[in-house]
């Protein structure tokens, strides 16, 4: 489970440092002043095709039965791709291998989540989670990691980051020997679309789905957004003070959420932390909507950050529970990673309609309200399937 929590924290790794740092310096350098557009475009095309590719590659897993031959294929592709990036000549050309190197790096992430399904009993899915809570701190560390300056023996810091994730990915595929779990592998539910228990679990899997978008569109606008909202508040509030706090919740979140997601299996609870974690995150939201001070806002923001991030990390464990069929797991969990591409396709829009005319309060407000109603979904979970 360790080898299998640190490969899952070298996928965040191959995307965390190159979205955010890395592709912004190569558009710079080949659009120039045109680069936000290209941005934009690149965002937009990569996000189709992640969502798309993971789907499709989590049903090849399922098709074959095997998802170890996939992940290797992915990680040597995507690893290549990266690599090349420098050799793009213009912006066409870049953004024409961002494509190709999102769908290849889903052609790994896609049967990486569906082998913890494969081979991890649902009473470690709470540790589980709790260990996947170090994936985006990791991703964001390894950030600072590949600029440093005067550090890397590389020219192009892609090729530092393509090491890196070999490193991390590579130990679980050459010695993790995952003990064989029948149960979690060829367990099925009656055909029968009128049984009790198949229309239970559908309407538990909706939950979770519609759930995790609404916090995830909380999620996305903040991060876009929160450092000109703590400046508009003080002017003085600088980069520096922005990336300490993000880096002191994605810290404590990882214990926090190591905590919670074992205590969730010693109490045989998994969903109740959901439920609070959303919940949480509601009344962080609700006070950095009313905050009259930089530290009021501060403290909302620790709050939505910590709830949120040990909201997530469970989440994508304990969603293996409630998958309707095991024989189609890679494709179902395709189908919830739409919940990490769609915010971002949403976000923008949500943000222009209300901040210029209302003020962030009033985004605040209604982001508060998307992750009530995602604590109200999870709260609601029919007994016998928030428990199983």
């Amino acid at each position: 489970m360790y080898l299998y929590a640190l490969a899952v924290s070298g996928g965040a790794v191959a995307y965390i440092p190159f979205l955010t740092i890395l592709l912004p310096l190569r558009a710079t350098g080949l659009a120039g002043d045109d680069a936000l557009n290209m941005l934009a475009i690149a965002a937009f095309a990569g996000a189709i095709s992640a969502s798309l590719a993971n789907i499709g590659f989590g049903s090849a897993s399922d098709v074959t039965k095997t998802r170890r031959p996939w992940i290797w294929a992915g990680l040597i592709l995507s690893s290549s791709l990266l690599i090349a990036m420098p050799l793009a000549t213009g912006p066409a050309m870049l953004i024409t291998m961002i494509v190709f190197w999102q769908i290849s790096l889903n052609m790994m992430l896609a049967p990486l989540g569906a082998w913890a399904g494969d081979s991890i009993p649902d009473s470690q899915k709470g540790l589980l989670g709790g260990l996947l809570a170090l994936a985006p701190a990791l991703g964001a560390l390894s950030g600072a990691f590949v600029t440093l300056r005067g550090f890397t023996p590389f020219e192009n810091r892609e090729t530092l980051v393509a090491i890196l994730v070999f490193v991390m990915v590579g130990p679980v595929l050459l010695f993790g020997k995952p003990v064989q779990m029948p149960q979690l592998i060829e367990r099925a539910l009656e055909a029968d679309p009128f049984d009790l228990r198949v229309i239970a679990t559908r309407r538990a899997a909706i939950r979770m789905w519609l759930a995790r978008l609404l916090v995830q569109i909380a999620e996305a606008s903040l991060f876009a957004f929160l450092l000109l909202w703590f400046r508009s508040l003080d002017p003085d509030f600088s980069e520096n003070d922005a990336a300490s706090i993000f880096a002191l919740v994605l810290g404590l979140a990882v214990f926090l959420a190591l905590a919670v997601g074992r205590w969730s299996d010693r109490a045989h609870r998994p969903m109740l932390p959901l439920v609070w974690g959303s919940a949480i995150a509601a009344a962080g939201l609700l006070v950095m909507s009313f905050a009259p001070s930089l530290p009021f806002a501060i403290a909302g923001y620790v709050a939505f950050g910590l709830s949120s991030s040990v909201f997530l990390a469970l989440h994508t464990s304990q969603t293996l529970r409630v998958l309707p069929r095991p024989q189609t797991r890679g494709r179902d969990l395709g189908i919830f990673n739409l919940t990490n591409t769609v915010p971002s396709l949403i976000m923008p829009w949500l943000t222009l309609a209300l901040v210029p005319a209302y003020g962030f309060d009033a985004l605040f407000l209604l982001l508060a309200g998307l992750a009530f109603v995602a604590s109200a979904l999870l709260l609601t979970m029919p007994h016998q399937i928030a428990e199983i």
